[in-house]
C-alpha cells in the first residue's frame, strides 16, 4: 500500500489572481482542504489548500505559493496526494483505488486471470480493469459485491465472478 493517496487534481486556473480549479476525488469533496499539505506525485513539492468557493465540477481554491494566473496555469493536470495517515479509516467493504491496483485477480475456481491495472469510473459505477496472459485485451469487471465477492488486501488478491461474457472461458480464446 502506498503512503500517499491521490485525493484531487488541478483542472487549470480560475480567474487572474492565482486561484486554481480543483477537482476533489474525496467522498466528501470539501474535505480535501483538511488533508493539507497535499503533495505532487513525483516530487517533494507540497501545497496547503484553501477552498474559496464551489464551482462547476469542483472548487476554486488557493494553493500556498501560487500567486499568479501563470503559476496556476502551469499546474493544470497536476494530481495531488495526501498522506494516508491523514485520511479517514475506511469500513471493511470500502477501498482506496490505489490499494486495488496491482492485486492478483483469480476467478472463483482459482484460475489466475491477471492483475488489476486500473480502477475506472465513467459514471455508471466502478470498474476494475484486469490485464493478464489469459486475456487478449483488458477486461472490465464491475466492482460490485456480486462480481467481486472477495477483496483480500492482506494477501494481495481478489476473487471475481463477473457476468457472463466479461472474461474468456477457460481453455477458450
Amino acid at each position: 500500500m502506498s503512503d500517499r493517496i491521490c485525493v484531487g487534481a488541478i483542472a487549470g486556473s480560475f480567474g487572474v489572481n492565482g486561484e486554481v480549479r480543483l477537482k476533489s476525488f474525496c467522498a466528501e469533496p470539501e474535505a480535501i482542504a483538511g488533508y493539507s499539505p497535499l503533495f505532487t506525485e513525483a516530487g517533494p513539492d507540497s501545497y496547503s489548500v484553501k477552498i474559496v468557493m464551489a464551482i462547476k465540477s469542483g472548487f476554486s481554491a488557493r494553493l500556498s505559493g501560487i500567486d499568479t494566473k501563470e503559476q496556476a496555469d502551469a499546474l493544470k493536470g497536476l494530481r495531488l496526494f495526501a498522506d494516508r495517515d491523514r485520511l479517514p479509516s475506511l469500513p471493511d467493504d470500502e477501498y482506496y483505488f490505489s490499494d486495488l491496483t496491482g492485486l492478483l485477480v483469480l476467478d472463483t475456481g482459482g484460475r489466475e486471470l491477471g492483475k488489476v491495472t486500473a480502477v475506472l469510473n465513467h459514471g455508471a459505477g466502478d470498474l476494475l480493469e484486469v490485464s493478464g496472459p489469459t486475456l487478449k485485451t483488458p477486461a472490465l469487471v464491475p466492482f460490485t459485491l456480486e462480481a467481486v465477492p472477495t477483496v483480500d488486501l492482506a494477501s494481495g488478491r481478489i476473487i471475481v465472478d463477473p457476468p457472463e461474457g466479461v472474461l474468456p472461458e477457460p481453455g477458450g480464446s
